[in-house]
């Protein structure tokens, strides 16, 4: 079968890529392959569900950018689509002078990504928003939140589908091969020919760009963050 756009991947970007697709373009052609049983298994089923704001990123880098624009465009999507999230902010306490200077610096770069409604908190005022925390000062960022990825996973896989776009789970993207400028996409299942390939995958998108012959510009090194309780 020929598509105009096949996406290796579907978790969170890959759904998010294709319905970004589709929407600017009505009428494409558009396959996403997921090579678990189900969307959304990997780094997109397995986090803590924040909605991150970007508030110690440096200003003007694309990681600040990134953060501030997806959590509002994220904010958005859910209130269209009625996916439980909730924006109950977070505060950034300092509990010892000389952690004083860097929340400071913290702010600042809070106030250059563009962050709305930054406001600093006093050891009173922490305690109101949070009355097991406890501090010399502190930073209330109002627009972080929580979302129920899983949910956020469901609704773009839905709207993908009515625009008319396919998703297939179970089908591992094993190889790809390009001659005149049309690619051939291999899985256990069967073979796809597209015009663009979309390399979506997470922690394996540069082994999905070396199996069509190429040699990434970038290498992934995974690390794995842990919770101290």
């Amino acid at each position: 079968m020929k598509y105009d756009f096949i996406i290796a991947g579907g978790g969170i970007v890959g759904l998010a890529t294709g319905l970004r697709i589709l929407e600017a373009r009505p009428g494409t052609k558009l396959l996403l392959l997921e090579k678990e049983d189900s969307l959304g298994r990997h780094q997109t089923g397995h986090n803590s569900g924040v909605l991150h704001a970007g508030l110690y990123y440096k200003p003007g880098s694309l990681k600040a950018k990134l953060a501030v624009e997806g959590l509002r465009q994220m904010v958005s999507f859910c209130q269209a689509h009625k996916v439980s999230h909730e924006q109950c902010g977070k505060i950034v306490v300092a509990t010892e002078p000389d952690e004083l200077p860097r929340l400071e610096k913290l702010m600042e770069r809070g106030v250059a990504n563009g962050l709305k409604g930054l406001r600093r908190l006093s050891p009173e005022e922490i305690r109101e928003i949070e009355p097991h925390a406890a501090g010399l000062a502190a930073i209330h960022v109002p627009e972080e939140g929580i979302v129920d990825y899983a949910g956020v996973v469901e609704a773009m896989a839905k709207e993908i589908r009515n625009l008319g776009g396919e998703i297939r789970a179970g089908e591992r993207v094993e190889r790809l091969k390009e001659a005149g400028g049309i690619w051939r996409v291999e899985t256990p299942h069967g073979a796809y020919e597209t015009k663009q390939v979309v390399a979506c995958a997470g922690l394996h998108s540069d082994r999905i760009v070396s199996r069509s012959g190429m040699k990434p510009s970038a290498k992934i090194m995974p690390f794995r963050g842990e919770y101290y309780m």
